[in-house]
């Protein structure tokens, strides 16, 4: 495996690939292949990127015909029959079934731009600086995202202050279960010091948090403060949205009206980037033209496969199918789990994002480590690295699924073997 011209010429911040040391050569759904020949069943999908799979056939022969047909590939705002297929088509499957009349905005193509732009639009309709951020959350790691992001191992790299960030706790955290309530009382008080936030930014699910789901009822006292100082409600859903949880976003269905929806990452479908924001109309007017740009916002590759993609929410059959092989997830982890009772490990996670939380950032690496050597991928995050997450493409087949967890279980028992189980008290810490 000839990786001496990554190690000579690649930056020293290439990180994924010293997780995964080989060369991919070819991929198809949930199967990476590499040049060697060694199949890999894929749990990690880009980091919730390939909600489709690798290679998609139904997008992959549309971007044929565009390519073919000499599609506008890049546009910046300019209007394109493809940005207009994608638009009319996620108004009226998404959009218009919720009764959502959200405007559509396109930036950068990345998650952490999309976060960016809603911060600052938050920021210009309420004439506001701070945004309430929370524990454990991930928004992205350019200043103003990172700013909101949790994670002291990315937040030290900026080089600059980090400011205008209020930190709560999420609902899972130490103090969550109250931190709403009383950062209600503390605004209300007129001697607190304290002023009334641009927004509240949030992932209703943190995933690189550590698969942190939060409940309806927790959701919405956010989002009733926020009505009530008069801030905005911005819903993080770049990696837990896209039906990765079943339904399209991963708070359907619980009574909720975010100001802002940030999505990216499966958007696009295929894996091509594009990042868009869900802007209310009254928010949305706040922006004049150009005040917030990206050269590569009119990504037309991401236009036609994101089209595609929506196909799949159509009806509720593929969402029915996600909500089976979430539950097949979660069943083998609460096994692998009753397994090893002394760990006191803990299965959290909806639809297909489910984790082990293993208390042990070692343990959860040497995990990843003998699942690459068996064939599987997989991505730890949480605190310390030490959640187990799986995140695979929602159209993976059964075997392949089946497959996967099989070889998650060997190497779990592989790592316990070799790693003895923490002590009480320092399980009761990592708590």
């Amino acid at each position: 495996m000839d990786t001496a011209v990554f190690e000579q010429h690649e930056s020293e911040i290439r990180g994924y690939c010293r997780n995964y040391p080989t060369v991919f050569a070819s991929a198809s759904n949930a199967r990476q292949v590499d040049e060697d020949g060694t199949s890999y069943i894929d749990f990690f999908a880009g980091a919730g990127v390939l909600n489709f799979g690798h290679n998609n056939p139904r997008m992959k022969e549309a971007l044929i015909d565009f390519i073919s047909n000499d599609g506008v590939a890049h546009s910046l705002d300019t209007y394109t029959t493809t940005k207009r297929d994608f638009v009319q088509k996620f108004q009226d499957v998404i959009l218009a079934p919720r009764g959502m009349d959200h405007r559509m905005q396109f930036m950068g193509p990345t998650g952490s731009n999309a976060v960016e732009a809603a911060m600052k639009l938050a920021r210009r309709a309420t004439g506001r600086r701070e945004i309430v951020a929370f524990s454990h959350g991930f928004h992205g790691m350019t200043l103003g995202s990172l700013a909101a992001t949790a994670n002291h191992a990315f937040r030290q790299w900026a080089g600059v202050p980090l400011d205008n960030i209020v930190r709560l706790p999420f609902e899972t955290a130490p103090g969550g279960d109250t931190a709403i309530a009383e950062y209600r009382e503390a605004l209300l008080d007129t001697s607190s010091g304290l002023t009334a936030p641009a927004a509240f930014l949030l992932e209703p699910i943190q995933a690189e948090g550590g698969v942190n789901v939060a409940s309806a009822a927790w959701l919405r006292s956010v989002q009733d403060l926020a009505r009530e100082v008069g801030a905005l409600v911005i819903f993080d859903d770049i990696q837990a949205g896209i039906g990765r949880t079943g339904s399209f976003f991963s708070f359907d269905g619980m009574g909720l009206d975010p100001d802002i929806i940030t999505l990216a990452k499966g958007l696009g479908g295929f894996g091509t980037p594009i990042a868009m924001n869900l802007n209310k109309p009254e928010v949305d007017r706040h922006w004049s033209p150009g005040a917030h740009t990206g050269t590569f916002r009119g990504q037309g590759m991401s236009f036609v496969a994101g089209t595609v993609a929506l196909d799949y929410f159509t009806d509720d059959a593929f969402g029915k199918q996600v909500t089976a092989k979430g539950q097949v997830m979660r069943d083998r982890l609460e096994q692998i789990a009753a397994a090893h009772p002394e760990r006191g490990w803990e299965v959290r996670g909806k639809g297909m994002m489910q984790a082990l939380d293993t208390l042990e950032g070692a343990f959860a690496k040497k995990v990843q480590d003998e699942c690459f050597a068996r064939g599987l991928l997989i991505g730890p995050c949480g605190q310390d690295g030490r959640v187990v997450k799986l995140i695979p493409p929602l159209t993976i087949p059964e075997d392949d699924l089946a497959a996967g967890l099989d070889i998650l279980a060997e190497a779990i028992d592989a790592a316990a073997a070799a790693i003895p189980a923490a002590k009480d008290a320092d399980l009761e810490g990592a708590r």
